[in-house]
């Protein structure tokens, strides 16, 4: 088994692998409507199979600073692996240096831990997005370091 790559990929590169885990019941345009302007994709590659990806991007509706992940999305049978959280750190990253002050996301449920591990704390209670399954809204405040302001010992830095 190869090492887990992650690097910045076209948004376009991970529009198959987020429709068939997350979203089967749209077609690619559909999902369009979900991507932030601006969105910064990361990917995990096992070899040259993309395993994972997900994407950042700035959210003027929520105050200058404040960015949302989307779409992290890791093919079933390369769970458990580190790809997941790998892209997300690489998607804190990004952020941060692009002078991100928060970050946020609705989380699948199943998915929260991937999240509280890297800091971030849930900040409502478990909602239902029709057609996609229970979720929660998360929110990580970014320090001067990239790591978590006040929110537990979690670093986000690679």
């Amino acid at each position: 088994m190869a090492a887990i790559q992650i690097r910045s990929v076209p948004l376009a590169q991970t529009r198959a692998l987020r429709r068939a885990v997350l979203r089967p019941h749209q077609t690619i345009e559909e999902m369009l409507d979900a991507e932030p302007d601006g969105a910064h994709a990361v990917g995990a590659f096992d070899g040259d199979e993309l395993i994972a990806a997900g994407l950042i991007g700035p959210d003027p509706k929520r105050g200058h600073g404040s960015w949302r992940v989307r779409g992290m999305a890791t093919k079933p049978g390369a769970r458990g692996r580190g790809a997941g959280t790998a892209v997300l750190a690489a998607l804190l990253d990004h952020a941060h240096a692009e002078g991100a002050r928060s970050v946020w996301c609705n989380v699948r449920t199943p998915a929260r831990s991937l999240y509280e591990r890297a800091g971030f704390r849930t900040v409502s209670e478990e909602f239902e997005l029709p057609r996609i399954g229970p979720h929660f809204e998360m929110e990580l405040m970014l320090g001067e370091t990239g790591g978590i302001c006040d929110q537990g010992s979690v670093s986000v830095s690679s």
